[in-house]
């Protein structure tokens, strides 16, 4: 709720989570500079894939939601755009980056890695759906969202252009995999 103190709670922290991640970049690059440590720099998109347990966060909430079969939560009205990359890919990009720290092109830089689809949440929150076969579960849409950036997304062509990297998998393929990460973590 505009005005109100979650709001304006949420809008704090999320100023304050730009700014540690602007200061930790910050951080490195001068590190780099000042000790010639070869440091680099890897932003992502949202990450997803079996292991996180933060049910505020779309795919592992919607997951869970669906395995208990109940109707998933989406706090905004689902028309939110971000960058969904598996963690998989987020692996391959470390170790892109830490193989090329050699090199002072990459020294001191820092990359962007995304699949460059952009989706809504509405997008996920259906793949996630399709491919658990729940689809009489339709989404609880609360369209409570606030102070959030509306599309939010990164350009990876720099780390394809100096590290040779690409996104492997697609949604599908890394929701497929994550769903059954799920399934067995709540069969427990």
């Amino acid at each position: 709720m505009p005005g109100s103190s979650a709001a304006s709670s949420w809008r704090q922290a999320t100023r304050h989570t730009a700014h540690s991640r602007s200061f930790r970049i910050l951080l490195a690059q001068g590190y780099h500079r000042a000790y010639r440590l070869p440091v680099g720099i890897l932003r992502c998109g949202n990450i997803y894939g079996g292991g996180d347990l933060n049910w505020s966060r779309i795919v592992p909430g919607t997951i869970r939601s669906l395995v208990q079969g109940e109707r998933p939560i989406i706090r905004s009205d689902g028309r939110y755009v971000r960058d969904y990359l598996y963690v998989k890919d987020v692996v391959r990009a470390c170790l892109a980056v830490a193989d090329r720290l050699d090199n002072p092109k990459v020294q001191g830089q820092g990359f962007n890695f995304s699949p460059q689809k952009p989706l809504t949440v509405l997008d996920v929150v259906s793949a996630i759906t399709r491919i658990m076969k729940a689809g009489a579960l339709k989404p609880v849409i609360k369209n409570e969202a606030a102070g959030e950036i509306r599309d939010q997304y990164l350009s990876a062509a720099k780390a394809r252009r100096l590290l040779g990297w690409r996104a492997t998998y697609g949604l599908e393929k890394g929701l497929t995999e994550t769903v059954a990460w799920y399934r067995e973590f709540f069969r427990g």
